[in-house]
């Protein structure tokens, strides 16, 4: 096994881009090979947060939306963003109501993952929903959400067969196939 040694070097850092919930920012560096390069890289500011609710008759529900930088339609597990400081599962129970409605009484968190650990620090994790209890959606004003509630091995499928593309719904739920089948 390789050593574990950071074999890059900063040579200075410097923001050029920066918003409510990424900044961006170059770094000058010596890259492994010791050469100089630049790196950039992407820092979110909130902990990325999946969901995946599963009723008693062995249903879920996935969330469609138009994804802006995609320029595409996506399905998805219910997801957001929480902030740092704030505890990861009382912020998957915010994301659950905002865009489902549902509150749970049991929540098992399924992993932690990082979306594209090349270009970005993104932290996500994965969050198994249970005994579930209807209310009313709170959606935030960038979405324009639907629900579409199918049994989960169908939302396994459409992993399966490229119909879900996101990252954190296809690791979620893979996962989440092995957490219900133990």
């Amino acid at each position: 096994m390789k050593s574990t040694h950071n074999p890059w070097q900063t040579l200075s850092s410097r923001v050029v881009y920066d918003n409510r919930w990424i900044s961006v920012r170059e770094d000058q560096v010596i890259n492994p090979a010791g050469n100089p390069s630049i790196y950039g890289v992407v820092s979110f500011k909130n902990i990325a947060i999946g969901i995946i609710p599963i009723d008693t008759n062995g249903y879920t529900w996935l969330v469609g939306q138009y994804r802006y930088p995609l320029n595409e339609y996506s399905w998805e597990i219910p997801m957001g963003g929480g902030p740092k400081e704030q505890d990861i599962l009382t912020s998957a129970q915010r994301e659950l109501k905002e865009e489902t409605g549902f509150t749970a009484q049991k929540w098992t968190c399924l992993m932690k993952l990082h979306t594209s650990n090349s270009v970005t620090d993104e932290v996500g994790y994965v969050f198994l929903a249970e005994d579930l209890q209807a209310g009313e959606t709170q959606f935030e004003e960038t979405e324009q959400l639907a629900l579409w509630h199918l049994p989960f091995s169908e939302a396994v499928a459409m992993v399966m067969d490229g119909r879900i593309t996101d990252a954190i719904s296809v690791a979620g739920l893979l996962r989440a196939v092995a957490a219900l089948n133990k």
